[in-house]
C-alpha cells in the first residue's frame, strides 16, 4: 500500500511539473511573440510616424534594453529569491506590456523610460525563468523540459510576424491606424502571457512545508521573508565575487569573442535585417511585408537547427566545433547576399526608402533564405556555448551563465546604438571579422579541453 502511495505521489508531482514547464513555455510564447515582433518592427513603425514630436529611435531603445539587461543580471537573482519565481514572472510581464503600449501613442519620453524598465524587466524574467525551470524538473527531466521550454519559445517568432506579413504586405507606407491596430493586437498577446504565470502550480514541497507552519503563519512568513533576504544578500556577493575571478580566466576570456559575436547577431536579426528589407525600395509594395516574412523564417532557422543540432550533439555524431563551423559558414554566406542585394544606407536611411542602388538587383527568395540562414546560425552558435559552458562549469553554472549574458547583451546594446549610424558593410565587416575570431577562440578552448582531458587519463 505504502509503495502504491508513494508511486501515486510521485506520478501526480511528475504531472503537475509537466504542467508547470508547458504554461511557461506557453506564456513566454505569448509574451514573446509580442515583444519579438515589436522589435523587429519598431524602427520601421517610428520612421512611418505622422506624429513630428516624436523624436524616438528604435536603434536606441533596443540598445537601452539590452545595456540596463546586462547590469541588471547582477540583481536579478537577489529579486527572484525574495519575492520568487512566479512573482517576479508576472511583474516583468506587466513591464514588457507597458513597452509595447507606448506604441499605440506614441511620446518620447515613455518611450524611452518602459526602454529602461524592460531592461530591467528581462534581467528578472529570464533568471525567474531558470530558476523555475530547474524547480520543475529534475536529472531525468531537464533535457525534455528544457526542449519543450525551447519549442515553445521559437514558436513567438512565427505567430506574430505571419500577422505582419498578411497586414503589411503590399503596403507602402504605415499609417496611424495600421500602427495601432497591430499594436492594440500584441498588447492582448503580452497580457495573455503575463496573465498565464498567475495560474502555475506552487511547488508541492514548498505547499506541505507552508501547511505544516499553519498555527503560527504569520510569523513563519515573517522569518522567511527575512531569511530569503539575507540569503539573497549573501548569495548575490558569493556569485558576484565568483563571477569576477571567471571573467580573468583564459577559458571565459577566448569564449568571450564568441559571445560577444552572438550579442552583434542578435541585433542584426532581430532588429537591423528587417528594417533594411522594408526600407528597401527595389522590393516595392512587398517590401514592409517582408519584415514579418523574414521574422518567421528566422524563427523556422532557429527552430530547426536548434533541434537537430541539440539531437547530434547529445549522440555525439557531431562535435561542437564542427557545428560552430558550420554557423560560421552559413553566417557568412547570409552576409555576403546580404551585401550584395541590400542597399547600403538601408539601416540609417530616415526617409520612406532607400536611395542608394545594391551591387545586384534585389531578390525576394535570396532575402529570405538569408532570413532562414541567419536563423540556422545563430542556432549553431548559441547551443554550442550552452553546451560548452555546461560542460565546464558544471558547478559554477549560474555565474557562467551569468557572464555569457552580461557580454552578449553589453555587445547587443553596443551594435543597436552604432545600427543606426553605420552603413551596412561596415556592420557587416564587424561581424565577420568577430565572428571568425569567436570561432578560432571556440576552436582553440575546445583543444584545450582536449589536452586537458588527454593528460588527466596519462
Amino acid at each position: 500500500m505504502f509503495m502504491r502511495l508513494q508511486t501515486a505521489r510521485l506520478s501526480t508531482m511528475a504531472d503537475f511539473r509537466t504542467f508547470n514547464v508547458l504554461i511557461l513555455g506557453i506564456g513566454f510564447m505569448l509574451l514573446f511573440t509580442a515583444f519579438t515582433t515589436c522589435g523587429n518592427i519598431e524602427q520601421t513603425v517610428i520612421k512611418s510616424l505622422a506624429n513630428t514630436t516624436f523624436e524616438g529611435s528604435g536603434y536606441n531603445s533596443l540598445g537601452i534594453i539590452y545595456g540596463v539587461f546586462s547590469i541588471s543580471n547582477l540583481l536579478a537573482p537577489s529579486v527572484v529569491a525574495i519575492i520568487g519565481p512566479r512573482f517576479t514572472m508576472m511583474l516583468s510581464g506587466l513591464l514588457y506590456s507597458g513597452y509595447i503600449a507606448v506604441f499605440i501613442l506614441p511620446a518620447t519620453w515613455s518611450f524611452y523610460l518602459t526602454s529602461f524598465l524592460i531592461g530591467l524587466a528581462a534581467a528578472m524574467l529570464w533568471t525567474a525563468q531558470g530558476n523555475f525551470l530547474v524547480l520543475n524538473s529534475d536529472a531525468t527531466t531537464i533535457n525534455k523540459n528544457t526542449g519543450m521550454f525551447w519549442v515553445l519559445l521559437q514558436c513567438s517568432m512565427l505567430f506574430g510576424n505571419l500577422y505582419i506579413y498578411l497586414d503589411w504586405n503590399g503596403k507602402a507606407t504605415i499609417t496611424d491606424g495600421d500602427r495601432k491596430m497591430v499594436f492594440v493586437v500584441l498588447l492582448i498577446l503580452s497580457v495573455l502571457g503575463t496573465l498565464s504565470f498567475i495560474i502555475l502550480r506552487k511547488n508541492q514541497d514548498d505547499e506541505e512545508a507552508l501547511n505544516e507552519g499553519e498555527a503560527d503563519s504569520l510569523l513563519s512568513a515573517h522569518m522567511i521573508f527575512k531569511q530569503r533576504a539575507v540569503s539573497a544578500v549573501r548569495d548575490a556577493s558569493t556569485e558576484f565575487r565568483t563571477m569576477m575571478n571567471m571573467f580573468c580566466t583564459k577559458t571565459i576570456l577566448l569564449l568571450s569573442f564568441g559571445m560577444a559575436y552572438s550579442g552583434l547577431e542578435l541585433t542584426f536579426y532581430s532588429g537591423v535585417y528587417g528594417t533594411c528589407l522594408g526600407a528597401t525600395a527595389q522590393f516595392g509594395p512587398s517590401a514592409k511585408g517582408l519584415i514579418g516574412l523574414s521574422g518567421i523564417l528566422v524563427g523556422v532557422g532557429e527552430i530547426v537547427g536548434g533541434g537537430l543540432f541539440g539531437l547530434l550533439c547529445k549522440n555525439n555524431r557531431f562535435r561542437r566545433t564542427s557545428v560552430v563551423f558550420l554557423g560560421m559558414v552559413v553566417h557568412f554566406i547570409a552576409f555576403y547576399l546580404i551585401f550584395l542585394i541590400i542597399p547600403e544606407d538601408a539601416p540609417i536611411v530616415f526617409e520612406t526608402d532607400t536611395q542608394h542602388e545594391p551591387y545586384l538587383m534585389p531578390s525576394v527568395p535570396i532575402a529570405l533564405m538569408c532570413s532562414f540562414l541567419l536563423g540556422l546560425g545563430d542556432s549553431c552558435f548559441n547551443t554550442q556555448l550552452y553546451s560548452i559552458l555546461g560542460c565546464l562549469y558544471a558547478e559554477q553554472s549560474s555565474p557562467a551563465f551569468a557572464i555569457f549574458k552580461f557580454i552578449q547583451s553589453i555587445c547587443a546594446a553596443v551594435a543597436f546604438f552604432y545600427s543606426g549610424y553605420l552603413l551596412l558593410p561596415w556592420q557587416l565587416l564587424i561581424m565577420v571579422i568577430l565572428g571568425f575570431t569567436g570561432t578560432l577562440c571556440f576552436f582553440l578552448v575546445e583543444k584545450m579541453q582536449d589536452i586537458s582531458v588527454d593528460l588527466h587519463e596519462y
